[in-house]
């Protein structure tokens, strides 16, 4: 299976991972084939990139249909989630909140890092799937860190609602397609308020939660919002959230800015180490995240282009790579396979 920018898809390409809507439904499943249609409907709701069939990847396999059921419960319990959380029904909230608390465990017990992560986001689904995958990063990160099951439980559960203080803000100004004015960027800061004071009425939340919702904001030198909280005066499960907020966030493309490139977004974390985020986080993201996702084309500094087929734990820019066009022809050869964590003198120049 190979990842691929939507413009470089071809029609009667097959799916290889489904696409979800916002409230969980499948968009378009996985194994349909791809028409003119069908390609040009993708780019018109936001669509960037999607998984497709290759036989010359059959190893590289990021479909795992149990997850991609987990988490289209979560998805229909997010839209409950919200309207529940507003009118304080405690038993329907907990409820949906135990969808969180399934997928949590699957990822404690069988959670496959670079099977879970990478889902198709739209201008429809990006809200909730950005919830979900910080929620999915925020479980595998917090599970490095040797978090206990019900504390990686009630992370998942505040990364799902680290955002909803935002259901406070006005639209207009959450998707202003431009830069905001001083005025606006101080009513988005105070989601973070907003979403304390609505988790604080809901019933038996744990402090954990509420302290995610108020301080994934926060950095440890004091320079976040809304206290300026510094090191341990942080919450250790709203650490854990920050970076994989601003991870996911920054990978994505919005309506007042480009994505960063992955290896752009990765440096912005490991940057950030001390300053801005908890450095043994960081030093547990490092060994658990992959700056390039499996399936995905990248060119090497020799020029040879190739997929990325495996990761090397602990070097996350030094993938195995499996190489299928000649770097001076750019014509399809028999591939064969390097290995960059044993070839030190060849890097990665860009996903194309």
């Amino acid at each position: 299976m190979r990842l691929e920018f939507i413009n470089r898809v071809r029609e009667n390409d097959v799916l290889g991972k489904s696409i979800l809507t916002s409230d969980g439904k499948i968009l378009l499943k996985a194994g349909i084939k791809l028409t003119h249609n069908y390609i040009t409907k993708l780019q018109e709701i936001g669509v960037f990139y999607v998984y497709v069939e290759d036989e010359r990847l059959e190893d590289v396999q990021v479909e795992d249909q149990q997850l991609t059921e987990l988490k289209q419960v979560t998805m229909k319990s997010m839209s409950k989630i919200v309207k529940n959380i507003h009118s304080c029904n405690g038993k329907e909230l907990r409820q949906s909140l135990e969808s969180v608390e399934d997928l949590v465990e699957y990822i404690i017990d069988l959670g496959d890092v670079n099977r879970s992560l990478y889902d198709i986001k739209t201008y429809d689904n990006y809200t909730y799937m950005h919830s979900l995958d910080t929620c999915i990063m925020t479980s595998f990160l917090g599970l490095s860190s040797n978090f206990k099951e019900y504390e990686l439980k009630e992370l998942g559960v505040g990364a799902v609602l680290h955002d909803v203080g935002k259901t406070k803000v006005p639209n207009k100004i959450l998707n202003k397609n431009g830069k905001l004015t001083e005025e606006e960027f101080n009513e988005i800061k105070k989601h973070t308020i907003y979403g304390g004071e609505i988790v604080r009425k809901t019933v038996s939340m744990p402090y954990s939660i509420i302290d995610i919702v108020e301080q994934h904001h926060e950095r440890v030198d004091g320079r976040g919002y809304p206290y300026g909280l510094e090191g341990n005066n942080i919450s250790k499960f709203a650490k854990v959230v920050c970076i994989c907020d601003v991870y996911d966030a920054v990978s994505n493309d919005r309506c007042y800015r480009k994505k960063f490139n992955p290896n752009d977004a990765y440096e912005l974390i490991l940057a950030g180490s001390g300053t801005s985020f908890d450095e043994n986080l960081v030093r547990n993201f490092k060994n658990t995240f992959a700056i390039y996702p499996l399936g995905c084309c990248v060119r090497l500094s020799n020029g040879e282009e190739g997929y990325v087929i495996n990761q090397n734990k602990g070097f996350p820019d030094r993938p195995v790579i499996r190489i299928f066009y000649d770097s001076k022809t750019r014509l399809p050869i028999p591939f064969y396979e390097i290995d960059l964590l044993k070839n030190p003198s060849l890097v990665i120049n860009a996903i194309v």
